[in-house]
């Protein structure tokens, strides 16, 4: 193997490890996670809410472009939204019923799955394939894992402030 095609290897490698330690994390937040907090009416994105969220961004950024993400099948239109939806007048998301944890769970197995199939493809040079996001698709990778990230510390810190959980950080060494 030359020089060159390691290097390559070591970034797959080392993208799959983050993502798949992220994502354990993510999924002992939502294993954990009492009724109670899982769907308090007193938060505007409810717990189920911020975990689609997070894995539906993903899920989407692990695709080689916009135009070749195909939605999850147990996706719900609208879900993933924050806030109003700017390209349609502002208007806010219909969201419907929530996601139970387990359906919460198969889409982590999911995402698992995506990120075996995509890394190993990618070309870290290439543009984003998301025209809102003018990165390259190294770039991209470490933007995606920030967002996981961020939104499953604002998960973990739920889980303490409002049940008294206190959850392990989980370092490295998660392989699927």
């Amino acid at each position: 193997m030359d020089s060159t095609s390691s290097i390559v290897s070591t970034i797959h490698s080392t993208i799959e490890s983050q993502y798949f330690t992220a994502l354990a994390m993510l999924e002992q937040a939502v294993q954990k996670c009492p009724a109670s907090v899982w769907d308090d009416g007193q938060d505007k994105n409810r717990f189920w809410r911020v975990a689609f969220h997070t894995l539906f961004y993903t899920h989407l950024y692990l695709q080689p472009k916009e135009e070749a993400y195909v939605p999850w099948a147990k996706h719900r239109d609208e879900a993933q939204h924050f806030g109003p939806l700017f390209h349609e007048g502002n208007r806010e998301p219909v969201v419907g019923d929530g996601y139970s944890c387990e359906e919460i769970l198969e889409y982590i197995d999911f995402c698992r799955d995506q990120v075996k199939l995509q890394v190993p493809q990618m070309e870290y040079t290439a543009a984003s394939g998301f025209d809102w996001l003018p990165l390259n698709k190294l770039e991209l990778q470490f933007y995606n894992i920030r967002h996981i990230q961020q939104h499953t510390g604002e998960l973990y810190e739920r889980l303490d402030s409002r049940a008294g959980m206190e959850l392990n950080w989980v370092g490295q060494g998660v392989m699927p």
